[in-house]
């Protein structure tokens, strides 16, 4: 495998998340709050890394610890993963309940689907199975 892309990314007090480094490549992002400090963070991380995205890469967005999943921060993601740079983008969302993932495809389902690949899940198994299946086998 060739050499992973520095993530650029460290841990804030207040930000209510962490990213680790996948072993193909792409991020595993888990969450604890979707606060303002924490969503802006994000955005700000997301929009960084897509611009030198040049191949596939999988994510995967933990949400398990997340208690209050807002219409605000299900529409931000929504803005980040239609830019047309995420076409090579391929996210796993991770929820703690079906009530949780359907209030997310919801709030998602007025937006214009382009650029990422995205899924929702409540099992971890599940999700990982999605991001390593290939493409061919997604659309």
């Amino acid at each position: 495998m060739d050499m992973l892309r520095s993530l650029n990314w460290q841990q804030k007090s207040g930000i209510g998340y962490t990213v680790s480094r996948r072993a193909d490549g792409g991020m595993n992002l888990v969450f604890t709050d979707l606060l303002d400090a924490t969503l802006a963070d994000w955005r700000e991380f997301a929009f960084e890394h897509l611009m030198g995205s040049d191949r596939l890469t999988r994510n995967l967005y933990d949400l398990r610890d997340v208690q209050d999943i807002s219409q605000k921060a299900i529409k931000m993601a929504v803005e980040v993963n239609s830019d047309p740079s995420t076409r090579n983008l391929r996210v796993a969302v991770l929820v703690a309940s079906d009530a949780a993932r359907e209030a997310i495809m919801d709030v998602a389902a007025g937006a214009v689907a382009s650029g990422a690949a995205i899924r929702i899940f409540t099992s971890m198994a599940e999700a990982e199975a999605w991001l390593m299946r290939s493409m061919e086998q997604i659309i």
